[in-house]
């Protein structure tokens, strides 16, 4: 995605079983990161910062959406387990992940697969994007995305 591209037209669905067309966002500011898998130990501790960082990013008007290819039942379950309160969605169908440009090969051990890479997105309040974050590393990157907000 380059800086200027607006929210894609594209469909996730939320824990809750409730669809959010991601391009309906679009009027306040809108931050979605993308994690490769709930319950594993980076994608929990970067939902915790997220859901610790909420007031603040809904005093600065913010939406943080965190996108994940995982089916909304597992979506629940894992907010629940750790007392998320961000908004989870899952992309089963991978739209959402195309059209972000974040479903590619991976490496670990050696072991090369398909995978989901850890990027947040910040998109301005007329639905543009404003900033990536690529190749995230969780520690401190929530605090990084609140602060870009300015």
């Amino acid at each position: 995605m380059e800086p200027g591209t607006t929210l894609p037209e594209v469909t996730v669905t939320l824990a809750d079983g409730t669809p959010l067309t991601l391009s309906t966002l679009a009027g306040k500011p809108v931050v979605i990161y993308f994690y490769p898998k709930a319950d594993t130990p980076g994608c929990t501790r970067e939902a915790q910062d997220f859901s610790a960082l909420g007031d603040e990013f809904a005093a600065a008007g913010a939406t943080v959406i965190g996108v994940s290819k995982d089916p909304p039942a597992k979506l629940g379950r894992f907010a629940a387990k750790h007392g998320l309160t961000v908004r989870l969605a899952g992309d089963e169908s991978g739209a959402a992940c195309e059209a972000f440009g974040v479903w590619g090969e991976k490496q670990l051990y050696g072991r090369i697969y398909m995978g989901v890479e850890r990027a947040t997105f910040l998109f301005g309040a007329d639905g543009r994007l404003v900033r990536e974050w690529r190749k995230v590393r969780v520690p401190g990157h929530a605090a990084a995305v609140l602060a870009a907000l300015g």
